[in-house]
Parts: C-alpha cells; structure tokens; sequence
C-alpha cells in the first residue's frame, strides 16, 4: 500500500477484520521507518492522536515518547483519561505537562476570538518545543494527520494543521500512520487496538479546547463554569442514551450576567447555553430535538451544582446561519 497516498480502490474499514490487517500492516511499516529510533507525539487525548500512540507503542514501544500538555482548556476527566489510558494501561514513555498557569495567565484578558486562537497555538507550540528539546536523540515527529486534512489542504480550504509550527532548530522526519485514513476508519481502528469508547467516539473537539466555549475574556471561574456544565450535560445525554447518536453536544458561557433569584436573594450570575448540533461534514448542522423532560432534568443539575450560574438557554440554531461554535 501507497503509504503517502490513499489508493483509489481502497476498501472502507468498516470491520474488525479489516481493522487488524490494517494494524499488523502499519505496524511493519513503522518499524521499516523508524527502525531503533526515538519517536516523539503530541498526545492530545483525541482520537486521532491516541490511535497514534497505540500503534506506535505496539510498534516500538518505549522508542515512543507521548507529552501530553494540559492547558487547562480540556473538558472534565480528560487529562487523567490520558494518563490512565497511555501511562497506567499500556506503559507508555508519558510527559505530563502542567502548563494551566501558563496558559490562562497569557490568555487573561484577551476577549477576541481570533487572538486567543493565535495564544493558544503559539504557547502549545512553545511547552511542546521545550520539552522535544529536552530530548536527546529523537528523529521522528508522530502525528494524528488524516486523510480529510489532506484533502483540505491541497484544497485551499484550510492549512495542514499539523505539519507546521515547530522552532527551526526542531528537524523531524514525519510519522503519520492514519494519515491515508477517514476519521470512521480511525474509529474502527482505535476499537481494535482497544482504546476505551470514550476516547474511540469523543465527539469533535475545537482546537482551542473551551477557551472558545468560554466566551469573551477567560477567567478562571467562569472556565469551570463551562467544565462544570459541560460534564453535566455529557452525562445526562449519556444517561438518556444520546451518547453516540449526536454529532456534537456542548455548553457556553457568555460573558455577561443575568438576574435571578436563589434562596430568596436576587443573585447577578452567568447564563449556560446549551447546544446540540448533527451534521455530515460540519459545513451545514441541524439542531437535535432534545426531550422536554431531558432539558429541564439538565437545566436542573447546572443550576443547582454549577458555582456561578443561575439560568440555562438552548441555542437552536441551525448551520447556516449561526456556525457551530460560538467563536
């Protein structure tokens, strides 16, 4: 098979079979690759960097290095889904990075949408090419390219996203072992190599983690607002059974508050919106019809656990002509 290139005729992985013999292929041609070299990963917790991992630390093991940065924008749990996943589970060579300090306090009091993106990526781009530097001997570069982000590359419609970035005193040969895969066939893959279901099917997940969830300036508090609220709904829907049946499920916090009343005092706190979206492509989205009782069952907990917050609003908006995120 065309390592570079996704053949023409190539059949869809759909099934656990295929899966394997896609497994046991790419696990050849790794070794082919990197031989008795040192790998580096930039281990998100999604599902295209932890299929990544897997097939690398059945490839080569310790040769591998996964760092894992926490920059304080992940939902709930993840980091330590992450750690318990790569470095308990399967005795990866993990770095766990703390950088939450780091991050917020370079992101506060930034409200533009466009500017916090730029923070986000250079300061990621920064702690990774720190700890690469610590380093000695590491030749290649894994990453979680897919073939959809060929496509849109050589399309025009948006950059590589993840070949670029790096100081140029960082030189890597590429390792990309999805890359001629779609991102189902990434799923059927990571099911195989026996990644739990909450990282195989994570729904998609902006780069930028919940600073764009978390609307306007961040602060610190209203960050845990969206976490908070956004752990709550994931549960609720997955109590409901809609875990896997919705495309994206989410909370925002806007930046302004509202008036209400708890415990018999006027209380001046943030709003929760919840969104709910399906899509093919995510260039159009419809909005899910949620069930009344599942809504007030939600607006109930949010309201009720969530420190700060005093009302809940569902955004039903469909795509166009409001987009997905709200930045």
């Amino acid at each position: 098979m065309d390592v570079m290139n996704r053949p023409d005729n190539m059949e869809r992985i759909t099934t656990e079979a295929q899966a394997k013999a896609f497994i046991e292929e790419q696990i050849a041609l790794l070794r082919a690759q990197i031989g008795g070299s040192k790998v580096l990963l930039a281990l998100s917790g999604g599902v295209d960097s932890s299929v990544v991992a897997a097939l690398l630390i059945k490839a080569v093991g310790q040769q591998l290095t996964c760092v894992h940065v926490n920059h304080g924008l992940l939902r709930k749990g993840e980091p330590e889904q992450v750690i318990e996943v790569f470095r308990n589970q399967m005795n990866a060579n993990l770095i766990y990075v703390d950088a939450v300090d780091r991050f917020l306090d370079k992101l506060a009091g930034v409200a533009d949408p466009e500017t916090k993106r730029k923070i986000i990526g250079k300061e990621f781009i920064d702690v990774f090419a720190e700890e690469a530097r610590k380093l000695d001997d590491t030749k290649f570069l894994a990453q979680g390219t897919i073939w959809p982000d060929i496509l849109e590359s050589e399309g025009g419609i948006k950059a590589h996203h993840n070949a670029g970035g790096l100081p140029d005193d960082l030189h890597f040969e590429l390792v990309e072992p999805v890359r001629i895969l779609f991102k189902d066939e990434v799923r059927v893959v990571g099911k195989a190599l026996g990644l739990p279901d909450s990282m195989v099917y994570r729904q998609p997940f902006p780069g930028p983690g919940l600073g764009v969830r978390c609307v306007g300036a961040i602060t610190r508090d209203r960050l845990e607002a969206v976490r908070e609220s956004d752990a709550i709904l994931r549960e609720e829907f997955a109590n409901a059974g809609l875990a896997g049946k919705v495309w994206q499920y989410f909370t925002i916090v806007p930046d302004f508050k509202t008036v209400g009343v708890k415990n018999g005092k006027r209380v001046d706190e943030w709003p929760v919106v919840m969104r709910a979206v399906n899509t093919r492509d995510a260039m159009s989205a419809t909005v899910e019809e949620l069930p009344w009782e599942l809504m007030k069952k939600i607006t109930a907990r949010i309201t009720a656990e969530v420190k700060g917050v005093n009302r809940v609003l569902v955004d039903i908006t469909p795509k166009p002509c409001g987009t997905i995120e709200w930045e």
